[in-house]
């Protein structure tokens, strides 16, 4: 059997299952009970700093502007 005929297989049987699993996972991750929160602080990012930007804290005057809490 060649090489290419061995990923084949490989890639239509286990692969595949592999990567079904995986997908369901994720989406079991991002919908467990108590993310919420998470999701809601993250998607609020952009709305942190609505009147005036961000302090730049940085003592080497780098202009980072992280709107984490």
């Amino acid at each position: 059997m060649d090489t290419y005929s061995l990923m084949r297989e490989f890639a239509d049987s286990w692969a595949l299952l592999l990567l079904t699993a995986f997908f369901v996972g994720v989406i079991v991750w991002v919908f467990r009970p108590g993310s919420t929160t998470g999701h809601r602080d993250s998607a609020n990012i952009p709305f942190r700093h609505e009147n005036k930007p961000a302090r730049d804290d940085d003592e080497n005057g780098a202009r980072t502007k992280e709107a984490r809490t």
